[in-house]
C-alpha cells in the first residue's frame, strides 16, 4: 500500500466514523507563540482541549504536517542515525472534544489498523498507563488482547501532560513486533526496549484529568481524546520495510541522491547516514518554505539554515560538491505535491531560496575549514594532539560542521577530539535554547477573550454590506474584566451582537468611529477580532452610561473605511504587478493597510532597479484606470485553490473562504478584507520607496487616492523650492545638480591640493621642532587639523621627512582632541605607538590605541592639549630609560 493510500485510507476510515476531516494546518503555529514549529497533530486544536474555543465539531481526524528541530521538541541531531526520527513527518489523528472517549479510541485504532490495514492481530502489542484499569479492561475483554500482550509502564512512558498544570491523561500506545531478525538480542528485548524490534506505531492519549498546581488530579467533565500515527513509520510496516527510510516517502528523493552522488544507499553504514539526513532535509526545507520560512540567523530562520547546512555537509561526505539541495527540494515537490499543493504554487521560490542559501554556505564553509587549520596548527605547535570540544562546537554551532567530520579531518592530520567536552557544549546550548524561546513574537491573546468565546458568545460581521447597524451590547470589558457597566471618561472594550465594525486582520487595521444612542457617545479607537467571531470595540466614554443588554447604533468612520479600501485593493494589484514584471515567485510576506498608506512585504531575491519599479507603479495605475469591477465570492476552500487564488503562508482557512477577484482574472486572492467595488475608486497609486526587510524578503511602501495625492504635491513642492534655490526650473534640476556637484567636486580637489602643499610646507617647518631625547628625535606639536583624517595626512608627510625618530600630533576641535603618534619603523622593537598614545589619551580625558608604528587617539578635555603635548618629551625618555 502506498503511503497516498495510508493516509486517504486513515482519513476515509473517520470520516465513515463521524470525524470533521481537518485539512494540515502551517508549520507555523498560528495560535500559539510559543511553539517554533507546528510539532504535533493536537497543535491546530490546543484551544479546543482547553476549552478556549468552540467549533462546529466535536470529533475531528487530520494528517497534519510536523517538524521536530528546535525547542524542547528537536529530534536534528538524531536525524540519520536511526531508522525513524525526522525533523519533519506527518502525523495521522483523530480527535475527540468532548465527544467518545477510550472505549471508542481504542476500538477506532484495532479496527483500523487489523481490518482497514490488515496488520496481523498476534504482531500488535499494546501498552497502558500502570494505574490505567479502564484501559486494561477495554484491551483485554473488549479487543480480547491477550494479557501477555498489555505491557503496564509508568508515567514517564504513558501519562501525557500539556504542561506543569492542567490537562493531562494516561496513553495507551500500539507497537507493532517487526521480527526477532531486527532485535538487539538481549534476553530483556521486549515492548519499551530501544532497538527496532518493537516500533511504536500509534499513541492513544486519554485526556481525563485537570492538574493543579499542587500536582492533584481532579476528572475532567468532559474528556478529550488526542491520537498521534507517524504516517512515514505507518508506511514502512505497511510496505514491509524496517526503516522508514526505505518507504515510498524517501525512496525517489534517495534514488536521485545516488544518482548525484555515484553511489549506492545500503552499501556502507557512514554512507546510510548521509543518505538519511540528505533525504530528511530536503523534506523538510520544501515544507517550511512552502510555509514561508526564510533562512537567517534567529529562531525559526536560523532552524531552517542548520537544517539546510547539515544536508550541505552531509553531501559533501557522499564527494557532492557545488549545490545539489535544491534538486532533491525539486524532487520532493513531486511525490509531495499532489497532497500539499501549496508546495507545487511555490516551486521556483523553493528553488531559488534554497541556491541562495547553499551559495553563501560555500563562503562559510571556507571560511570553517580556515578556523579549524589555523587552530590545528596552532595546537600542533604547542605539541597538543587533542581538538578541544569547544571548538568542535563551535564549528558545528557556527558552520553546521558534524563533528564527525571533524574527525575524519582530524585523524587525517593526527589529531583526537574531545567528543566529551562537545556533547557538554551541546547539552548547555540545548538547555540554554529551551529557556531563551520567549515564542514568535505574537502577542499573547486575552483570557477573558478566550473565556467568552468559548462562552459562544459572538458577533455578526455586516461590514460588507454597511456601515452602521442597529446593534445589542452583549458585553462590556474593563481592565481585562467583563462588567455589567461603565461612565464616562472610562476606557472599554465592548462587544455587541452584530457589527459593521472591521476586526484587524490580513494586515488591514481595525475600524475607528462611535458607539452610542440618546444618552450614550462612546469613541471607538480600534477595533481587533478573536478567533474570528468576536468583535472587539476599544474606546472611550465620552458621555453617558453603558450596560449589557443596552440597544447602541454602531457607526464606523466611513472616510477612513474608504481610504483603508483603496489601500487594501492597490495591495492586491499591486502583487498582480509584481508577480506579472518579476515572476510567479512573488509571494506576500506580510502586509500594513491603514488609512494613510501601504506596506507591502514579498518574497524576492533582489534589489529591484528603478526602471522595473517605474514598470510595477505604472501597471498598477494602468489597471486603476480600467476601472475594473471587484468582486468576492464565498466558496469552498478547495475550488478556491483550483481557480488559482492565492493564499497567505500564515493564514489557517476554513472550509469556505472568501475569495476577492479583479477583472476577470487579473487578480484572485483569499481574503477577508474591506474593498473597493472598482478599481478606478482608488484613484491614483504613488510608490515610495523599495528596500529590503530580511533574507529574501523586500518591502513596498506607497499611497493611493488622496493620500498619494498630497504626497505628490508634496515632492512637487519641494522640487519647486529646490528649483528656486539653485535658480533653475523643475525640468531643468538634474542638469543644474549634476553641475553643482561637479563644480563642488573641482573645488574640493583644489582645497585638498592646498591643504597638501600646506601640509608639506607645515611639515617642513615642523622638522626644525625636533627635539633629541637619548639619541632619537621626537617631534610633539600642535598642528591645524580639523578631523583626524588631515592628522594622518600630516602625520605621513613628517614622516617622509624623518628618517628616524617619533612623531606626536594634536589638534582640536571647539568639544574634542585628536592625537596621533608615528614610529618610525627602526624604532618599533622599542617604543609602541599604541601606549604612547593610550598614555597621552588619558591626559586630555579621552583614550587610544593603535599599532607599534601608527596609532590615535583623543578625548574631550580641549584646554590640557598643549600641556600635554609638552610632557611627550619625559613620556619617551622615560620609555628609553626603562
Amino acid at each position: 500500500m502506498d503511503s497516498r493510500k495510508v493516509r486517504e485510507k486513515f482519513l476515509n476510515y473517520f470520516r465513515d466514523q463521524g470525524h470533521e476531516i481537518v485539512g494540515s494546518s502551517s508549520l507555523l503555529p498560528k495560535d500559539d507563540p510559543t511553539l517554533l514549529f507546528t510539532n504535533a497533530g493536537m497543535v491546530p486544536f490546543k484551544n479546543l482541549f482547553l476549552g478556549l474555543e468552540k467549533r462546529s465539531y466535536t470529533r475531528a481526524a487530520s494528517s497534519q504536517k510536523c517538524v521536530r528541530a528546535g525547542g524542547k521538541h528537536n529530534d536534528l541531531d538524531q536525524v540519520g542515525h536511526t531508522n525513524r526520527h525526522h525533523t519533519f513527518f506527518e502525523m495521522l489523528g483523530n480527535f475527540s472534544f468532548g465527544d467518545y472517549f477510550k472505549e471508542e479510541a481504542i476500538y477506532f485504532a484495532w479496527e483500523l489498523m487489523t481490518v482497514e490495514y490488515g496488520l496481523p492481530e498476534e504482531k500488535l502489542w499494546v501498552s497502558i498507563y500502570k494505574d490505567d484499569d479502564e484501559a486494561y479492561k477495554i484491551w483485554s475483554q473488549k479487543i480480547g488482547l491477550p494479557h501477555d500482550r498489555i505491557i503496564r509502564f509508568g508515567e514517564e512512558d504513558n501519562f501525557w501532560s500539556m504542561g506543569e498544570t492542567g490537562p493531562c491523561g494516561p496513553c495507551s500506545e500500539i507497537y507493532y513486533d517487526q521480527g526477532a531478525e531486527v532485535s538487539c538480542g538481549k534476553p530483556t528485548c521486549s515492548v519499551g526496549c530501544d532497538c527496532d524490534r518493537y516500533l511504536e506505531v500509534w499513541n492513544l492519549v486519554f485526556t481525563q484529568y485537570n492538574r493543579d498546581p499542587d500536582g492533584n488530579l481532579t476528572p475532567l467533565p468532559d474528556p478529550n481524546i488526542d491520537t498521534g500515527m507517524g504516517l512515514e513509520r505507518l508506511a514502512a510496516v505497511l510496505q514491509g520495510v524496517y526503516s522508514n527510510y526505505d518507504s515510498d516517502l524517501f525512496s525517489d528523493i534517495i534514488k536521485l541522491t545516488e544518482e548525484l552522488a555515484g553511489s549506492r544507499y545500503g552499501q556502507d553504514k557512514k554512507s546510510d547516514i548521509s543518505f538519511k539526513v540528505i533525504s530528511d532535509h530536503s523534506r523538510a526545507t520544501a515544507f517550511l518554505i512552502a510555509d514561508g520560512i526564510m533562512p537567517s540567523n534567529e529562531g525559526r530562520g536560523y532552524v531552517l539554515r542548520r537544517i539546510i547546512r547539515r544536508a550541505i555537509r552531509y553531501g559533501q561526505v557522499l564527494g557532492l560538491s557545488g549545490p545539489f539541495i535544491h534538486r532533491l527540494t525539486d524532487k520532493v515537490i513531486d511525490v509531495m505535491g499532489p497532497d500539499y499543493p501549496e508546495l507545487a504554487h511555490s516551486r521556483r521560490f523553493i528553488d531559488e531560496v534554497v541556491i541562495n542559501e547553499e551559495k553563501r554556505f560555500a563562503d562559510t564553509l571556507f571560511h570553517g575549514l580556515s578556523i579549524l587549520k589555523e587552530d590545528m596548527d596552532g595546537l600542533r605547535s604547542k605539541g597538543q594532539s587533542t581538538i578541544p570540544g569547544g571548538l568542535v562546537f563551535r564549528l558545528y554551532d557556527t558552520f553546521g560542521f558534524p563533528p564527525d567530520l571533524v574527525e575524519d579531518i582530524a585523524r587525517d592530520e593526527g589529531f583526537r577530539v574531545d567528543i566529551g567536552g562537545f556533547d557538554q557544549a551541546m547539552a548547555e546550548q540545548k538547555a540554554a535554547s529551551q529557556r531563551s524561546w520567549k515564542g514568535s513574537g505574537e502577542e499573547e491573546i486575552p483570557e477573558i477573550y478566550r473565556r467568552l468565546d468559548a462562552r459562544g458568545l459572538e458577533s455578526q460581521f455586516l461590514g460588507y454590506e454597511t456601515s452602521n447597524a442597529q446593534t445589542r451590547v452583549v458585553s462590556v470589558l474593563k481592565d481585562g474584566q467583563e462588567v455589567d457597566s461603565a461612565s464616562r471618561e472610562e476606557h472599554v472594550e465592548i462587544i455587541l451582537d452584530q457589527s459593521p465594525f472591521y476586526g484587524e486582520s490580513g494586515g488591514q487595521v481595525g475600524d475607528t468611529g462611535w458607539i452610542g444612542n440618546d444618552s450614550l457617545r462612546i469613541e471607538v479607537l480600534d477595533t481587533i477580532r478573536y478567533p474570528t467571531n468576536l468583535i472587539i470595540h476599544k474606546g472611550k466614554i465620552i458621555e453617558g452610561l453603558i450596560s449589557t443588554g443596552d440597544t447602541v447604533e454602531a457607526k464606523v468612520d466611513e472616510t477612513r473605511r474608504r481610504n483603508i479600501a483603496d489601500n487594501h485593493t492597490a495591495t492586491h494589484l499591486l502583487q498582480a504587478a509584481l508577480r506579472e514584471t518579476l515572476g510567479e515567485h512573488v509571494k506576500q510576506a506580510g502586509s500594513h493597510v491603514g488609512p494613510e498608506r501601504m506596506r507591502f512585504d514579498f518574497t524576492h531575491f533582489a534589489q529591484i532597479t528603478p526602471e522595473r519599479l517605474k514598470e510595477i507603479e505604472m501597471l498598477v495605475n494602468l489597471n486603476i484606470q480600467k476601472n475594473l469591477p471587484v468582486t468576492t465570492k464565498i466558496m469552498p476552500r478547495d475550488e478556491a485553490f483550483k481557480q488559482e487564488a492565492i493564499a497567505l503562508f500564515e493564514e489557517r482557512y476554513g472550509d469556505q473562504v472568501r475569495v476577492v477577484t479583479i477583472g476577470d482574472s487579473l487578480s484572485r486572492e483569499l481574503c477577508g478584507g474591506t474593498h473597493v467595488t472598482a478599481t478606478g475608486d482608488i484613484g491614483v497609486f504613488f510608490l515610495v520607496s523599495e528596500g529590503a526587510v530580511a533574507s529574501g524578503i523586500r518591502r513596498i511602501e506607497a499611497f493611493t487616492g488622496e493620500g498619494a495625492i498630497r504626497e505628490i504635491q508634496k515632492e512637487v513642492d519641494n522640487l519647486k523650492t529646490i528649483s528656486s534655490l539653485l535658480k533653475t526650473t523643475p525640468d531643468q534640476l538634474a542638469k543644474k545638480v549634476q553641475h553643482v556637484i561637479g563644480d563642488q567636486k573641482e573645488k574640493d580637489r583644489k582645497i585638498e591640493s592646498l591643504k597638501a602643499r600646506l601640509a608639506t610646507k607645515q611639515s617642513e617647518d615642523l622638522i626644525t621642532t625636533a627635539k633629541e631625547i637619548n639619541g632619537i628625535k621626537v617631534i610633539s606639536q600642535e598642528v591645524a587639523a580639523v578631523n583626524p583624517k588631515d592628522l594622518r595626512e600630516f602625520g605621513d608627510h613628517l614622516k617622509d621627512k624623518l628618517s628616524s625618530g617619533i612623531i606626536v600630533l594634536g589638534a582640536r576641535s571647539n568639544v574634542k582632541v585628536f592625537l596621533l603618534c608615528r614610529v618610525t619603523p627602526d624604532l618599533t622593537d622599542r617604543f609602541n605607538a599604541g601606549n604612547i598614545i593610550k598614555d597621552l589619551s588619558v591626559l586630555v580625558g579621552g583614550k587610544g590605541g593603535g599599532r607599534k608604528d601608527m596609532a590615535e587617539g583623543g578625548g574631550t578635555k580641549v584646554s590640557e592639549l598643549k600641556k600635554s603635548l609638552g610632557k611627550v618629551y619625559d613620556m619617551i625618555a622615560e620609555y628609553s630609560v626603562s
